[in-house]
């Protein structure tokens, strides 16, 4: 990520926006393509899985935050 945080929180703001076009129908159609995509990827090989504490670690490191406030309340605004 080369972009400031400030032109990275612009531009996903204005991702998110448009997604506001979309009607509920196209979104769960979106999201059922990408499982589906994301599941053929695991079972070529292509794409691995990683525990959930071994993600939020590698997370953590990236950011330099060793905080002891928990991630993942952090990540879904809990």
């Amino acid at each position: 990520m080369r972009l400031a945080p400030e032109a990275r929180a612009h531009l996903a703001s204005r991702l998110i926006s448009s997604l506001d076009d979309l009607s509920d129908s196209e979104v769960e159609r979106l999201w059922l393509e990408e499982a589906v995509r994301r599941d053929a990827e695991l079972d070529s090989g292509s794409a691995g899985s990683s525990p959930v504490e071994d993600v939020i670690a590698r997370a953590r490191a990236r950011r330099h935050d060793s905080a002891a406030v928990p991630l993942l309340p952090r990540l879904f605004g809990a």
